[in-house]
């Protein structure tokens, strides 16, 4: 077996060992993106804990059917980059968007989250989902609302007694 095989077997093995794990799979095209872009967008994708890589169309499409993966081969054609996360299904999808829109030559392809393939729209809506800090503070704030409303309200009563 020729050396090139061999590096494209442990390339293989590298893409199914991050997407085994991975709750969320966002394809992107970044073709025309500087290098400066890429650059942030790679670190925006760092931050976030996901792993952001491009390999070749015909390396990621083996590996991701090794797993039961497809994605619709129109998909792997041209500049791919790939972004996996292993906890975080929102996060990769709205660095994606926020790339899309700043960036403007930035596209979304594809989304795969938590077992069902997305298309562009989909990754869009899941972009759209606050992140969990902010759902956390919603849900708190619901929650504390009637106690808010039955202490204001009491507190009212006790004024007009009063006076």
């Amino acid at each position: 077996m020729s050396a090139n095989y061999e590096n494209k077997k442990v390339v293989v093995e590298e893409i199914k060992s991050h997407a085994k794990d991975a709750k969320a799979i966002i394809l992107v095209d970044y073709k025309g993106l500087t290098v400066a872009q890429v650059t942030e967008l790679r670190n925006n994708f760092r931050k976030a804990g996901a792993v952001y890589k491009v390999y070749k169309n015909r390396l990621l499409k083996i590996a991701l059917e090794e797993l039961g993966i497809t994605f619709d081969s129109s998909l792997l054609e041209g500049t791919t980059a790939v972004a996996f996360h292993t906890s975080d299904v929102v996060a990769p999808a709205k660095i994606a968007v926020d790339g899309e829109n700043n960036y403007k030559v930035l596209k979304v392809k594809a989304g795969y989250v938590e077992g069902k393939y997305l298309d562009i729209a989909g990754v869009k809506a899941l972009a759209a989902i606050p992140s969990k800090e902010v759902l956390v503070a919603q849900l708190l704030g619901m929650l504390t609302s009637p106690m808010r409303s039955l202490a204001v309200g009491l507190s009212e009563v006790a004024k007009k007694q009063e006076a």
